[in-house]
């Protein structure tokens, strides 16, 4: 009971700072002000990216599944959403730590747990990486240095999922000896689960790219040049690779590392403002989207062992 206090009080923290780090860079914006905000679009981005994180989350269940674990479905996507509010606390541990804890009472071996975590979020890092290196080399060709970025950012999170290499380096890290079953779990990882995995983060990005354009209609602009379809491929790289480019950065949330890729791929498209404003404002979407889909969640998961 102390424990899991512990981590409550630490990922509420640093959830606040986030909250209010986020709240200080709009409030710099001298030319921003809240009242222009157009709120069913902020709806819109948030149910756009709840939904683009759907296909992830039943992914790490497949993945589960696969590595001879059998929470309900219910379950592991509770674990999932509440885990990442783990990523706004340094180090990202706490991201395996709230995924393991919750499914616990379960009855999933928290050691399988932890390395199926490994698996589907470097799937996901994978996967968000060759899309934006694919859509810059196909219709953004001028952005050279982030198309090699993401080409980088691809082969650093996607070669070690392959199922033999990453069985070898879970071997090579001596994880087995920790917990015997997993050498035997480890032999459901296979090219046919990784496939199942590319295919849903492939969904999953374009959703979050779709609320990232939410997020910008927001914000009152002129609209960009260019069709829809540019825009949409535009945005969803750039979520793509600021998300990928935060996650291996290991900062808090990415905070910084986000922003920097969201500006320089932006604001030739959108102008400054509409640049900054809406990389923090996705930020605090996403944020208040985590927290509400965990609550019910968790309080649904709570009452069903009630």
């Amino acid at each position: 009971m102390v424990i899991r206090l512990t981590i409550a009080v630490i990922v509420i923290f640093f959830l606040y700072r986030a909250f209010q780090d986020a709240r200080a860079t709009l409030g710099a914006e001298s030319s921003f002000s809240f009242r222009e905000l157009k709120l069913s679009w902020l709806a819109l981005a948030g149910v756009s990216y709840g939904l683009g994180l759907l296909p992830m989350g039943i992914y790490w269940h497949r993945l589960l599944h696969s590595f001879g674990q059998h929470p309900t479905p219910g379950q592991t996507l509770a674990a999932f959403y509440l885990g990442h509010l783990g990523k706004y606390v340094p180090g990202k541990a706490m991201v395996v730590v709230l995924r393991t804890g919750m499914l616990k009472d379960s009855g999933v071996n928290p050691t399988v747990a932890a390395v199926s975590v490994f698996a589907e979020t470097l799937t996901m890092m994978a996967v968000g990486a060759f899309l934006a290196a694919l859509i810059l080399a196909i219709s953004f060709a001028d952005q050279t240095w982030l198309l090699g970025l993401a080409i980088m950012l691809m082969l650093l999170s996607g070669v070690p999922t392959w199922p033999s290499i990453f069985r070898w380096l879970v071997k090579r890290m001596r994880v087995t000896k920790l917990d015997p079953i997993l050498e035997e779990a480890l032999q459901g990882y296979t090219v046919k689960t990784v496939m199942i995995g590319w295919l849903a983060n492939v969904i999953g990005w374009f959703l979050l790219g779709f609320s990232l354009w939410a997020t910008l209609c927001a914000i009152p602009m002129d609209p960009p040049v260019g069709s829809l379809l540019e825009t949409w491929l535009r945005l969803t790289a750039t979520v793509c690779l600021a998300i990928v480019a935060g996650f291996l950065s290991l900062l808090p949330g990415g905070i910084g590392v986000r922003e920097l890729v969201l500006d320089e791929l932006m604001v030739g498209s959108f102008g400054q403002v509409a640049a900054i404003v809406s990389a923090v404002l996705l930020r605090l979407i996403w944020l208040m989207t985590e927290l509400i889909i965990s609550g019910i969640l968790y309080m649904w998961i709570k009452n069903r062992r009630h």
